[in-house]
């Protein structure tokens, strides 16, 4: 008796125009995400034309538990606008979000400094 030898028939495998658009696309995407990220967070490390305030003008306070700017601009200047006392202080500790944590010591410019 003779043994035959059957074997499966082999197809190779073929990627269609269309595959490997789909192939380069996917690897690609990252990649331009990353980029894209990059890009638009790489402007946060830029420097502002801003002034700030000279050496000894302002005072320094410390957040208690449940303050924000805005009830801290209302208490210590309650005759000017709080939008624009917010931004004075913003900009004097180069604050980003305008949160503030309680604990944390703010500069607040000496026009609105309490007096204790």
């Amino acid at each position: 008796m003779t043994s035959i030898a059957i074997s499966a028939p082999t197809t190779r495998l073929r990627i269609t125009p269309r595959g490997r658009r789909v192939v380069t696309f996917l690897v690609s995407l990252p990649l331009v995400v990353g980029l894209g990220v990059a890009i638009v967070g790489g402007g946060a490390a830029l420097a502002s034309n801003d002034t700030g305030a000279p050496v000894g003008s302002f005072a320094e306070v410390t957040v208690m538990s449940g303050e924000t700017l805005w009830s801290i601009a209302e208490e210590l200047a309650p005759a000017a606008d709080p939008r624009d006392v917010v931004a004075q202080i913003s900009r004097l500790n180069a604050l980003s979000g305008g949160s503030v944590a309680a604990g944390q010591r703010i500069a607040i410019p000496a026009e609105y400094a309490p007096t204790n």
